[in-house]
Order: structure tokens, then sequence, then C-alpha cells
């Protein structure tokens, strides 16, 4: 097995233009199964064609014997059928073992979301300076609330990506797919404001780029993690304080306001509704709640 690893970790970072941290992440499953077979063949090497699901079976058990997550389980699982499809392209195989298996059953947890209310206090309170900073700070964390980007998309955004007089703003999402979100008056106002804050501020401003440092250079995601952690720490109760949570809570908010499912997909930038659905069980969670506060439904 293991003199077809390296042919088809090349393959995936020259042909598929994967990621070297990517590529490292398969090389390790891969190494990490073929040490497990080795191991019950008492350290004899395997042909690969002699692989079969009960072999790969018995390995994803041994995975969740040592506590493993499903979701890593499944990872792995991706890992081994990516590998076996290469070697179906490569003629090595012409019937892939793992075909018919199936990963573990995953529970997916519910996202954290801020409520409409601690978000409203959050943002039209006096936490925040009158300075640039402060100035930047709040439309940043409007921004994420009001149009559900994710924080890549954020930094990334160029005064050029923004059309004031439509109220448009064109989003570089994953995969470099591009779409377009709407953004109403009141975020308008606040950009307006903001980068008059940014001219004053910053006197030599030629950065591209709408969020920035008060050096004028763009910031990063890491910087973006910390300014929202520090915003959203006053909230109490809240689990989570990460720029992704303000995803989410934009995905419930809409949903809750009676926004359509696929409507809510198309602003998020999600490949599939499967992976918008997860806020339905928010509302629908929200909805329990509400239930239980009538009278008749105390116990």
């Amino acid at each position: 097995m293991n003199a077809f690893i390296k042919p088809f970790l090349s393959y995936l970072r020259y042909e598929r233009g994967y990621s070297a941290l990517t590529v490292a992440a398969y090389e390790r499953d891969l190494l990490q199964f073929e040490a497990f077979i080795c191991a019950n063949a008492e350290g004899a090497a395997i042909d690969v064609r002699l692989i079969d699901a009960d072999c790969v079976r018995l390995w994803m058990v041994s995975l969740l014997d040592r506590s493993m997550a499903s979701s890593s389980v499944n990872r792995k699982l991706s890992s081994l059928k990516s590998f076996f499809k290469f070697l179906l392209k490569q003629g090595v195989l012409s019937e892939s073992p793992v075909r018919l298996v199936v990963g573990p059953k995953m529970s997916r947890p519910l996202p954290s979301f801020v409520k409409e209310r601690e978000m409203a206090d959050l943002l039209d309170g006096s936490s925040f300076e009158s300075d640039f900073e402060g100035s930047r700070d709040r439309l940043l964390l409007e921004m994420l609330y009001q149009t559900g980007l994710r924080r890549s998309e954020l930094v990334g955004i160029r005064h050029a990506d923004i059309d004031m007089e439509a109220m448009q703003l064109k989003v570089n999402g994953k995969r470099n797919k591009q779409r377009i979100i709407p953004f109403a008056e009141r975020l308008k106002e606040m950009i307006v404001h903001y980068i008059s804050e940014k001219e004053k501020e910053i006197l030599a401003d030629d950065s591209m780029y709408l969020f920035v440092r008060k050096n004028g250079r763009p910031l990063t995601g890491a910087i973006v993690y910390r300014i929202v952690r520090k915003r959203l720490s006053g909230i109490p109760m809240l689990a989570k304080c990460s720029p992704h949570v303000l995803r989410h809570s934009f995905a419930t908010s809409m949903l809750n306001d009676g926004a359509e499912l696929n409507a809510v997909k198309e602003l998020l930038g999600h490949g599939s509704l499967a992976s918008t659905s997860v806020y339905t069980h928010i509302t629908f969670e929200e909805l329990k709640k509400m239930y239980h506060a009538h009278p008749r439904a105390k116990k």
C-alpha cells in the first residue's frame, strides 16, 4: 500500500491543488490505516488489492473504541475513499473496497448564537469608543451580523466591492465563488462614517481594503477574531465569542423573521441546503422555549 501513497499525495498537491496542510492530513490518515492493517497481519506487508470493506470497518471500530469523535472518523474514511478512487483511476483496482462503507452517524451540536435583543443592546450601546478603532469595530460587528459574512470574507472586502448607490456588497467566498449581498441604509451610514474616520486617522491611506489597522495595513483574520471576542465577551451565558457566532446569529435572525431557507442559503454562500438547515433546528428550539412559557404548558 505504501508504494501508492506518495503518488496519491503528489496528485492531491500538484493536480488537485490541495494545500500542504491538507495533503499532510491525508498522509497521516493513510499511514495510520496502513499501520493498523499491518499490525493485524502481524507485520506482513499487505497487497492493496486484498483490502476489503470489513478491514476498513474494523479500523473505524478501533478508532471509535479509542473515543475518537465521529466527525474525525468520517474525515479519515473520506481520506480512504479519495485514495481508493485514485487507485481506480490508475487502473490498480477494478472496484473500490469502501464504496459501500458508511461512516458513523454524527450528532451535530446546535451552533451558538446571540439573541436579537442582546445584539441590539451591544450595537446600539455605548461600549464602543468614539475614535477610529471604535468606529471600525462597531462597523465590523454590524457587518458580520447584518450580512452573515465569514471572517475571511470580511477581511477581503475592498472599497471597490461596495456599491453605495445600489447598497450591495460583492463578496469573494469559498473556492473563489462570488456572491452579492444587499445591505440596509443603517449599514450604509455606518460605512460612510467609518470611511470618514479612516481618512482622518490614516492620512496616507492607499489601502484598497475597507478594514485596516491604525498603521493602514489590512486587518488579519486573527485580529478580527480578537476584536469580536473582546466585544462579545460582555454578553452573559454566551458559550462562544467568535466571528462565526455572528454568522450563526444572522442566519437564525433571518429565519426567525420569516426568511426562506433557500434565500438564507444564498446569502451565506452555502453549497447546499443541508448546511443551512441546521439553523432551522435553532429556530425550532426557540419556538419550544416560547411554547413552554405558556401557563398550560408548565408542569
